[in-house]
């Protein structure tokens, strides 16, 4: 239910803010790649294709495309800082002319486990317009990490059988 009020909040924010669709001269396509996994984990690499495409009648002038990650897992809903997740935070086009395509990867390291929604927002230098891809939606899952009942044994043990060969040849060397 708050993931359903979020999303509509979302939305309706995004519609009193001036966010336009395809109709308005640009249009934003963002797609998950093919040689995504299937079911990806903490620590996996996901790559999102796009294509941002001039669909009105006038250049557009100094695009700044740049993508936005949400986590959407019910109760903590809120956006994510990219820093660690991806380099490639932000494309700048100089020119966009009418009917004219560009088309971009962005790769992003997935860094916590759980349910997020990607999204490529634009907009010009000197407008007040702002567009907004389809969202692309994505789990990861949570990567088996060390656990003590694993690592004990070794951290304890290696010191120990170390003291004891130690004290062998010290014995041996007598």
């Amino acid at each position: 239910m708050k993931r359903a009020l979020f999303l509509l909040a979302f939305a309706a924010f995004l519609v009193t803010s001036g966010a336009v669709d395809a109709a308005s001269g640009l249009s934003i396509a963002l797609v998950p790649d093919k040689s995504n996994p299937t079911a990806p984990e903490m620590g996996n690499w996901l790559k999102f294709n796009s294509i941002i495409k001039n669909t009105g009648d006038t250049p557009l002038a100094g695009l700044v495309v740049w993508i936005s990650l949400v986590q959407v897992d019910s109760g903590h809903e809120q956006p994510v800082d990219l820093e660690d997740w991806s380099a490639h935070k932000a494309l700048v086009i100089p020119n966009l002319n009418p009917g004219q395509a560009i088309g971009a990867d962005w790769a992003m390291r997935l860094i916590q486990a759980g349910d997020y929604r990607v999204v490529l927002s634009a907009t010009e230098r000197h407008a007040a317009t702002l567009y907004v891809s389809p969202f692309a939606d994505f789990h990861v899952r949570r990567k088996p990490t060390v656990e003590s009942g694993r690592i004990l044994p070794v951290a304890v043990g290696m010191p120990l059988l170390l003291a004891g060969f130690a004290a062998w040849r010290m014995r041996r060397g007598r």
